[in-house]
């Protein structure tokens, strides 16, 4: 998809502003304050924190869109996604506040974007191209593919999003915003993993969108608690068109049988990884916990817990991968 290049930095820029804002305005509603004991947060307190670290996600996964899944933008991105996460902590200790820390970042962030950009770009430059053909390679496809099941799963987690009071004007504005991101993210991937770029195929991309948007309304319109149903709907329909989208067309037609199977999995797949994750983080390996001390944050009251949704988002979207990110039917026969 010659789009996906522009498409992929204008999202990761995006992520860059989002990520700013959040830092700056929702992390401090988050923060409570004085150490005393009974003003120690609970569930899902510092729900900026993780919609921010998942608008950090985004940067990565435009930067994947925009190198069209090629392993010498792919692996620079993870690394920068990464380098990104430890930032936020340092900055998060230092609660920048206001309009001018919102334009700072900002500016940082995109300088440090650029200057990723600017290598990737001539190191493309000086490698020759693998092939003449314009068909994206098949291994290129696959991350392409995964990276818009990651992508899709991270909108369930952020269109979910909850806080103790569930009372903040902010907290709805930033999860819309934040899925809205993640939407464009996966169904942009999704169609630039396709093997041809057609006019049906662009339909049904404009389509998925629309549908996935109002599917992220539906899920901060309904009441905390309530939210399940809404959110397996939406990731059903978002998955399975990622696979609509990706997935070869032999003879011009989806193979409507595998999409089935893809729907099955789609619909039970996110909520069984998330479980998966999240159980092991709540009672094993206290991450959230570690984060919030290194960020100097207060820790989480003792009879709740303090778990790091954004990362179980993202681990439950890598294993969606795994089982989604097949867009050739060669690719599916190896399940058989």
């Amino acid at each position: 998809m010659r789009s996906a290049r522009p498409v992929g930095l204008l999202l990761s820029a995006a992520a860059v502003a989002l990520w700013a804002y959040g830092m700056t305005t929702w992390q401090p509603l988050t923060e409570p304050l004085g150490p005393w004991s009974e003003s120690l947060p609970g569930n899902n307190a510092y729900w900026a924190r993780d919609l921010r670290f998942m608008a950090i996600m985004a940067v990565p996964l435009g930067l994947v869109l925009a190198g069209r899944g090629q392993v010498r933008w792919s692996g620079p991105a993870v690394v920068l996604g990464g380098c990104w996460i430890a930032a936020d902590v340092a900055v998060d200790r230092g609660d920048p506040i206001g309009v001018d820390a919102t334009v700072l970042l900002a500016v940082a962030g995109y300088a440090a974007l650029a200057v990723v950009v600017a290598l990737l770009l001539w190191w493309e430059r000086r490698t020759p191209p693998r092939r003449e053909s314009d068909m994206t390679p098949a291994a290129d496809r696959r991350v392409l593919t995964g990276a818009a099941c990651v992508a899709g799963v991270l909108t369930l987690v952020a269109a979910a999003m909850e806080s103790p009071t569930d009372r903040e004007p902010e907290l709805n504005q930033g999860a819309l915003a934040t899925a809205a991101l993640l939407v464009a993210v996966a169904v942009g991937a999704a169609l630039a993993a396709a093997p041809a770029r057609t006019r049906v195929r662009v339909g049904l991309a404009a389509g998925l969108v629309v549908v996935a948007l109002l599917g992220v309304g539906l899920v901060r319109a309904t009441a905390p608690g309530e939210r399940l149903l809404p959110e397996v709907a939406l990731g059903a329909v978002l998955l399975t068109g990622v696979t609509v989208l990706a997935w070869d067309w032999p003879g011009g037609r989806p193979i409507w049988w595998h999409h089935a199977l893809a729907a099955l999995i789609a619909l039970v797949g996110p909520l069984v990884f998330l479980v998966a994750t999240a159980v092991p983080m709540m009672l094993l390996l206290p991450i959230g916990a570690s984060f919030t001390a290194l960020a100097g944050n207060s820790p989480i009251h003792a009879a709740d817990s303090d778990l790091l949704v954004s990362l179980a988002g993202l681990l439950s979207g890598l294993g969606m991968a795994v089982l989604l990110a097949r867009p050739s039917v060669e690719d599916r026969r190896k399940l058989r």
